[in-house]
């Protein structure tokens, strides 16, 4: 039975076309779209296979009266990256994406999207759906910085700190038990050509915390990745790092500072708490098997 145009999604593999029919979405809700908003921008700035060598592709759901009301993106080999939406516009997503022989390993969404998706590719496909990591998006309140803070300041990462940045990525991927989303060199590239990492130094100039930051997109910002090194952790490095990139993006003139936790992490969860980040909404990842 063929579908019916008006309650479909429309999937490209154009990025621009894309970026013209969802930016104006995208931009109206930043925050619960904050992904899609750094992936596509990342993207577009440094190309079609920033995030791997697959061809990404990308899709847009529209109501009746053709104002679009969902997007999703995916960067093979990760797992798709859905908006949110209603659950029949999951199960449709779900049907087209099996119908046209796209076979996403995975889904990354809100809690009940992530689940609506999982169900339906369920049914459309008789594969598994096993949940992952959940996570929860906090949006920065009132800045309070760790007092005391730490020994030492923060700095702007720059082309001298290179080899530590490809380090601790990699280093942040393996703690955290998820493969990177770009190799580490073309990341620290990535970050450098805008001044994205902020490092906390102690008093004789050793780096011991980073603190990442995504472009300026729709007036908000997330900060990611935050790492100290396993040695070091404990000492408040982390939450200065943090702190410090966040009162940056508000001088910058972000008007929403956002980042995400792993639920299953009390610590991190209660330091951006007490440093001034409240909770948006919980996220929950899949994994497609069979």
């Amino acid at each position: 039975m063929p579908t019916d145009p008006r309650s479909s999604w429309q999937l490209t593999d154009d990025l621009d076309g894309f970026h013209a029919r969802a930016e104006e979405f995208l931009s109206s809700a930043p925050a619960p779209h904050t992904a899609l908003l750094s992936v596509t921008d990342t993207l577009r700035e440094r190309g079609l296979q920033a995030y791997g060598e697959g061809a990404p592709q990308f899709g847009t759901y529209a109501d009746e009266a053709g104002r679009v009301r969902g997007a999703f993106l995916r960067t093979p080999p990760h797992r798709l990256l859905l908006s949110p939406v209603a659950p029949e516009a999951a199960d449709i997503l779900a049907r087209q994406l099996a119908d046209s022989g796209h076979a996403p390993p995975g889904i990354v969404a809100d809690r009940d999207t992530a689940e609506a998706f999982a169900r339906a590719w369920e049914k459309h496909t008789g594969a598994t759906a096993t949940p992952g990591h959940r996570q929860r998006l906090y949006r920065l309140a009132a800045l309070t910085p760790p007092e005391p803070a730490p020994p030492g300041r923060a700095r702007l990462a720059d082309d001298g700190d290179r080899a530590l940045l490809e380090r601790w990525h990699g280093e942040f991927a393996e703690a955290v038990g998820e493969p990177a989303f770009m190799g580490s060199g073309a990341w620290v590239d990535s970050r450098l050509a805008y001044g994205g990492v902020t490092l906390w130094e102690t008093p004789d100039g050793t780096p011991v915390a980073m603190a990442g930051v995504t472009r300026r997109i729709a007036g908000q910002v997330r900060v990611a990745p935050v790492y100290t090194p396993a040695a070091l952790r404990g000492r408040g490095y982390g939450g200065a790092a943090t702190a410090a990139v966040s009162r940056a993006a508000l001088d910058a003139g972000a008007a929403e500072v956002l980042l995400f936790t792993d639920l299953a992490n009390p610590t991190s969860n209660g330091l951006y708490q007490r440093i001034g980040y409240r909770p948006v909404g919980d996220f929950t990842q899949y994994d497609f098997s069979g």
